[in-house]
């Protein structure tokens, strides 16, 4: 006669297992402890840049600038769905990493012109393009440098390479928004001398070529 206590420390079956256990058991477990803390953080910063822009966004006065944040906004919060996507699931996200595309040329202006000195605004009504710029490159800066550290220390290569792959892309909004600094004077670009910038350009040479093997040719 079977005895109707045998199975109670046998674990129930999926019908049987309470909804929290049953998520649980299906999650995707691909991920350090370490990376975790680390996709958390970046994926905080990536909130935070979106809400600054938005904030930025009423007080920008240069339609260009304000194009400069509509698109940044508008690619990150693509990019933002794509890091949540592969890091919940683990799988590779349904829209892949995207490459940013910025409008500016690279022409830079180099030199420095005299102007006020700085100082921080009083109140809400001193902001101006020149400081709304700086706040942009600013949150591009700091996350192209987050999302490098961070890249380093990713164990899912999924997420890894979408982290990894985002980089240049905030480096590539940053020198646009850079770019567009310069050119406003904003952002001045000093120089040396020429006899110094020679100096300088001229003071590395070009080391020996090995071959395959490894050793110095005769």
């Amino acid at each position: 006669m079977p005895n109707p206590n045998q199975n109670q420390n046998q674990m129930p079956n999926k019908a049987q297992m309470p909804p929290n256990m049953m998520a649980k058991q299906g999650m995707n477990k691909n991920h350090g402890g370490h990376e975790l803390f680390d996709a958390h953080e970046v994926i905080a910063g990536i909130i935070s840049m979106l809400d600054q822009y938005q904030m930025h966004d009423q007080h920008i006065k240069d339609p260009v600038l304000k194009d400069i944040n509509h698109r940044q906004s508008a690619f990150v919060t693509q990019l933002y769905n794509t890091i949540v996507s592969c890091f919940s699931t683990g799988q590779d996200p349904k829209i892949p990493t995207q490459s940013y595309m910025m409008n500016q040329n690279n022409d830079a202006v180099y030199g420095i012109k005299p102007g006020k000195p700085k100082k921080p605004n009083q109140s809400v009504n001193d902001l101006s393009d020149q400081g709304l710029s700086a706040y942009m490159l600013g949150n591009t800066k700091s996350l192209a440098t987050l999302l490098a550290m961070t890249a380093l220390e990713m164990t899912n290569p999924i997420l890894r390479r979408v982290i990894a792959d985002s980089v240049p892309n905030f480096i590539e909004m940053s020198y646009e928004i850079f770019l567009y600094q310069n050119k406003h004077g904003y952002y001045q670009v000093p120089q040396l001398n020429d006899q110094d910038m020679s100096a300088m350009l001229q003071s590395y040479a070009p080391a020996p070529q090995t071959n395959n093997s490894g050793n110095m040719p005769h």
